[in-house]
């Protein structure tokens, strides 16, 4: 929403007022810098500085103050020195433009239409905000729709991964005799160095985080039970047991809810501003791709209000995790890992 300042300080220590408060302090100052005139008499009340008889106000400074806290700066004596420093060089260095009469030149004088355009834009998005607040009510209720929606299942299993398709049905036949087996020949013969350690143990998993031939697998098995079959990846052939299954826990409403919030204020303010622009009779009267012709364009122009571009997507439920990523999927590939490819 602001402008970055442009103006070139001299001397070490205005550079250091200027670091100290940041570059976007310059054109949030909001100080109305007299003519060059300006009377000299004794600073009023509420006046925390002078620059040639020209006031910087202190609701000024303390708007900067609380800008600065906000982004976790400690309200300090020096933070306060540091930003009036730096209001006192910009309003010097601003009355020498106006003794050249540079504030009434058209570059200027567009940037500050901009300026106050872009800041009131964002005053109203504010405003807007704060008179369609988002209830605890409606954000129960979009959670409790995310609960319902979510569904599935999670499932707790172990594997052997090995290379060959006889290796794997050789594993399969020792199992048929002694399924309790299954741990030491994970440790034995795994190629899977993530889970092999474990006696072949994944933990929890969504059966979506596996690639698909995976998580099928583990679909259609029964608690205690093994693939009597190989199943093939792209990583090699597994072996899969099912040690248990539960429905997926959705996360706590405490946890989500301020973020359920967010995501429906962003909505929220999407849908107004799409019906304002569709109600509203916008005519591009120039071609976007020529050139501007006439006048001089400004060298920077202030950021557009920030308006959400899609509409937000509920927060996914988390499944429970042992510590592993043996199965997910990387996000580069669509239908990428094993628990073999994750470690």
């Amino acid at each position: 929403m602001l402008i970055k300042s442009r103006v070139l300080l001299i001397g070490a220590a205005s550079a250091l007022a200027l670091a100290a408060c940041g570059p976007k302090d310059a054109t949030k100052a909001g100080t109305t810098p007299a003519t060059p005139a300006a009377s000299t008499a004794a600073p009023a009340a509420g006046v925390a500085a002078t620059v040639n008889g020209t006031a910087i106000s202190t609701a000024t400074v303390e708007m900067m103050v609380k800008e600065r806290t906000a982004q976790g700066q400690p309200d300090t004596p020096e933070l306060r020195k540091a930003i009036i420093d730096n209001l006192a060089m910009q309003t010097l260095v601003a009355n020498e433009g106006i003794k050249k009469g540079l504030d009434k030149s058209e570059d200027v004088t567009r940037q500050l239409e901009l300026i106050k355009q872009s800041m009131t834009a964002n005053a109203f998005i504010q405003d807007w905000m704060k008179a369609n607040p988002v209830t605890d009510a409606m954000v129960k209720a979009d959670y409790d729709k995310m609960v319902t929606s979510a569904g599935g299942t999670e499932y707790k299993a172990r594997h052997i991964l090995v290379k060959e398709e006889a290796d794997a049905k050789a594993i399969i036949a020792k199992l048929k005799k002694d399924a309790k087996a299954f741990a030491g020949l994970a440790k034995d013969k795994s190629m899977d160095p993530g889970s092999k350690v474990n006696g072949g143990d994944l933990g929890w998993f969504n059966p979506a985080s596996m690639v698909p031939e995976f998580g099928a697998a583990v679909a259609k098995l029964e608690k205690g039970k093994f693939t009597e079959e190989p199943v093939k990846s792209q990583f090699g052939y597994h072996v899969i047991m099912l040690e248990d299954s539960r429905p997926i826990a959705p996360p706590p409403f405490e946890q989500v809810k301020d973020q359920i919030k967010q995501q429906q204020q962003r909505s929220n303010m999407k849908n107004y501003l799409d019906k304002l622009k569709a109600d509203a009779k916008i005519e591009i009267k120039a071609d976007p791709s020529a050139p501007v012709m006439s006048g001089s364009a400004p060298s920077a122009a202030p950021a557009a209000p920030a308006v959400p571009t899609a509409p937000p997507q509920a927060p996914a439920a988390p499944a429970a995790h042992d510590g592993h990523d043996h199965g997910a999927a990387p996000a580069a590939e669509p239908a990428a890992a094993t628990p073999a490819a994750s470690k």
